[in-house]
């Protein structure tokens, strides 16, 4: 099997530049190597470094130390010393996110919103919409709420729009960052549902999941990030 995105030595640390320079160790050393079809689940107590972990998978935050490769359009990237039109390329086409909020422009609709990733990519507005229209009733999100923004809905209805934008372009690699928060036992299960897909059509996923029944359902192996904390 062939790893779609591996970090190499990576440690991060914050410094704190308001309060004198104080550095802040998160975590150091970390080596991981996740395959298609593959789903890693970060484990460890809150506080533990994993959300930040992703956000460095992600490129959200750069590492202190060590690499983030991902297999980008067979070839690798770098996301360390891309630049930031690389990064936005690998993202629009191979690196997928699920954070735990929804940040959406006000006063867009909610299919729009799901969709945007598809027009992304050169999809048609109305075929684009009409996968946004089976993501969300796959995901349980009543057809009235479509074209409303989501600002309103409850936090359960975000998430659900959360995940369906985040899913909906199918991307090589997804970063799941506690996918199933806030949602009710019904739509867990969708939710799983929709990772063992992904897996099966051979994404490399990397996620956190803080419910013991979905890392169950949906992890090939973990990563105790703990071990790798900077004392």
């Amino acid at each position: 099997m062939t790893a779609l995105i591996e970090a190499r030595d990576l440690s991060k640390t914050f410094t704190l530049h308001g309060r004198g320079g104080l550095e802040l160790p998160v975590f150091s050393g970390i080596d991981l190597a996740v395959q298609a079809g593959e789903c890693l689940a970060l484990t460890g107590h809150s506080g533990s470094g994993k959300s930040s972990l992703l956000r460095c998978l992600y490129g959200n935050y750069a590492a202190t130390e060590g690499d983030v490769r991902i297999r980008h359009q067979d070839h690798w990237v770098s996301l360390s010393s891309a630049s930031p039109r690389e990064v936005i390329n690998v993202r629009r086409h191979t690196l997928g996110y699920v954070s735990q909020f929804l940040r959406v422009i006000p006063r867009i609709s909610t299919l729009d919103i799901v969709s945007e990733p598809l027009r992304r990519l050169g999809v048609a507005a109305d075929a684009a919409r009409s996968q946004a229209a089976q993501w969300l009733a796959r995901l349980n999100l009543h057809e009235r709420l479509w074209h409303l923004p989501p600002a309103t809905f409850s936090g359960g209805e975000q998430q659900r729009v959360n995940i369906a934008h985040g899913l909906i372009a199918s991307h090589p690699v997804l970063l799941l960052d506690e996918p199933t928060a806030s949602l009710d036992a019904d739509n867990r299960r969708v939710v799983m549902q929709l990772i063992c897909e992904a897996k099966a059509r051979g994404a490399a996923v990397v996620g956190i999941f803080h419910d013991d029944e979905v890392r169950r359902a949906v992890a090939s192996r973990t990563l105790d990030v703990e071990q790798y904390r900077k004392i």
